[in-house]
């Protein structure tokens, strides 16, 4: 998607140990306009596969999903990294190690949210090892729910998290797909998508 491309080369930055940060229009600030016109891409790049919920993690998934859920009109649910006493009855469960964090979370949802009947479209912000993704899709297993696919904003196609993800034979729709990016030029090169 070339305006999520022009957005991270002008306002991302690039840092040491592979980090992108766009937390200015992505993941802390956001720009609602701009969820808005990847929500309508992944909405148009999905709507024929009967996707009845959407499914993200908390926290920077979150406003991504929503904006994809208000698209699709279909009702967005968040697995949370923690037990809360609003939980109650049981819950699917799974552990994923956080890249950015450099912790393991035991991540749940309410067996109430996800069931066998359900078509679920993944939505996460960025796709590097692929931990939070195999989580999901795990959560996913569990509830007997199909996934018709995975929504990612930003992926770096040089860590292996994409390939895995996709070997498993899920489909998956990036917007950006960073081939390479440099800290100390902060040159970020995309990899080139068919449309």
């Amino acid at each position: 998607m070339q305006l999520l491309e022009e957005r991270i080369r002008r306002d991302g930055v690039v840092k040491e140990g592979n980090v992108l940060k766009v937390d200015s229009f992505l993941n802390h600030q956001m720009d609602v306009e701009l969820f808005d016109a990847m929500a309508e891409e992944w909405a148009r790049l999905f709507r024929d596969c009967g996707v009845n919920k959407i499914l993200t993690i908390e926290a920077s998934g979150i406003g991504l999903a929503c904006a994809v859920g208000r698209c699709m009109h279909v009702p967005v649910v968040f697995a949370k990294k923690s037990q809360s006493i609003n939980i109650d009855g049981s819950v699917y469960s799974t552990k994923i190690r956080s890249f950015t964090h450099g912790r393991v979370y035991d991540v749940i949802v309410s067996r109430k949210y996800l069931s066998e009947g359900d078509c679920l479209l993944i939505i996460d912000d960025f796709l590097a090892n692929g931990c939070a993704l195999e989580g999901l899709l795990d959560l996913a297993d569990s509830a007997g729910a199909r996934v018709a696919g995975v929504g990612i904003a930003v992926e770096k196609g040089f860590q292996d998290g994409g390939e895995r993800i996709r070997s498993r034979g899920v489909r998956v729709e990036s917007l950006a797909i960073v081939e390479s990016m440099d800290a100390r030029t902060g040159e970020i090169v995309f990899r080139s998508q068919s449309v």
